[in-house]
């Protein structure tokens, strides 16, 4: 594997240290490669403690003791050098201990997400080939492709029995009609958040017919939802399932958007403590669940458009899932753009609709960068966070930029 060499001295250069600071991204992909590190370090009797966090900055990272960065990190040129990152963003860091499929050639938007990285990092930490399945949880939630070293690592789970597949129904939720009234990802106009088309749907289906095969509950989805959804919407609806043989909940698609919503909703502890395999708090996440994708239909609904592509939101927590939203389930002609004030600062989104061809890190970055601001990610999918008051020259700025 390309990533072999780069992998194996974080690996060793972990096993030296007698204590590490682990810093994770507040999303499913940051919590899922921090939790499958922190397992191997335990393995490994090597001490941590774990933040979850919804940015980092230079100055947020301790210089007395060694600390390691999951899912961010990578874009912030003035790390100290000796600060451990695994990462899939594009990158500016240029210290030693640095794992980013970018920085070998690997396509860190599409066929290897940081908990990806974190699992090759693991396997030269020990035996951990049990902890595949976590390493899906970000291919899913940041909507990855199951190519290239993401296969290689669903492939490797499934040799060893820790993942298996089949054909199903994909959304998130206990109940058919909460998966149905809480669908976000993807988002189903006049099904999501429509309490009692959901109902309707949820009791005419065959109790002894599998969801993909009954032709009324199919027909009658796809008629309620209509034309206003985009076909990456619709299809996402069925596909391949995995199951997770080893996780508190099975379904990978659920345990993603559990530990997303909760580490967005500031409960990463809870979230983290799912990943590491404590069920305890299981129910509890699925309210949390509940509750978070409540607030993503409340924000869509007082979400307001500024101009063509460009939204302002209320809640600044849900402001990349709304972008996401926006740009993958909805038919747009341009890139989208989602603000929300958050105290002294400004968080936007920035996405890329299929079809539509834009270095959104470039971009974003150029134009944060010019009013005082910081920002970056990926070439679909970046953010930023400029100071308040500065949206306006922000949006000018990403105009120029274009």
């Amino acid at each position: 594997m390309p990533l072999s060499p780069s992998a194996e001295l974080l690996a060793q250069h972990l096993q030296s240290t007698g204590f590490v600071e682990v810093y994770a991204h507040h999303d499913t992909d940051g919590i899922a490669a921090a939790s499958i590190l922190c397992t191997a370090l335990s393995r490994c009797h090597v001490p941590f403690h774990l933040h979850i966090r919804p940015t980092i900055t230079t100055d947020m990272i301790p210089i007395d003791r060694p600390v390691l960065l999951c899912d961010f990190g990578s874009s912030l040129s003035d790390l100290p050098g000796s600060t451990m990152v695994v990462d899939h963003h594009i990158p500016s860091f240029t210290g030693e201990f640095h794992v980013n499929p970018r920085l070998h050639g690997v396509d860190g938007d599409r066929e290897l997400s940081a908990s990806g990285a974190a699992y090759l990092v693991a396997q030269h930490l020990g035996d951990n080939r049990d902890l595949a399945g976590l390493a899906l949880l970000g291919v899913i939630g940041d909507r990855q492709e199951f190519s290239g070293l993401n296969r290689e690592i669903l492939h490797d789970g499934i040799a060893n029995g820790i993942i298996s597949s089949k054909h199903g129904f994909r959304l998130a939720g206990r109940q058919l009609f909460e998966r149905l009234l809480l669908s976000t990802d993807p988002y189903l106009p006049a099904i999501t958040g429509n309490d009692p088309v959901c109902r309707v749907l949820s009791e005419i289906v065959d109790p002894g017919v599998p969801l993909e095969d009954d032709s009324l509950f199919l027909s009658r989805l796809i008629l309620e939802v209509g034309e206003e959804a985009s076909e990456y919407a619709l299809l996402r609806i069925f596909g391949e399932v995995y199951d997770l043989e080893r996780e508190v909940i099975p379904q990978a698609p659920a345990l993603s958007a559990v530990v997303d919503a909760c580490g967005k909703s500031g409960r990463g502890g809870l979230a983290a403590s799912l990943c590491l395999g404590d069920p305890a708090g299981v129910s509890e996440a699925w309210d949390v669940f509940s509750a978070f994708r409540q607030r993503i239909i409340q924000g869509l609904r007082s979400v307001v458009q500024i101009e063509p592509g460009w939204y302002r939101l209320d809640d600044p927590g849900v402001v990349s899932d709304i972008a996401d939203l926006l740009s993958q389930d909805f038919v747009q002609t341009s890139p989208v753009f989602v603000i929300a004030g958050e105290g002294e600062v400004c968080r936007v989104s920035a996405r890329s609709p299929p079809g539509i061809d834009l270095n959104l890190d470039s971009v974003v970055r150029t134009a944060a960068s010019s009013v005082g601001g910081s920002g970056g990610g990926h070439i679909s999918r970046a953010g930023a966070t400029i100071p308040h008051g500065k949206d306006d020259l922000f949006r000018q700025a990403v105009m120029e930029a274009i």
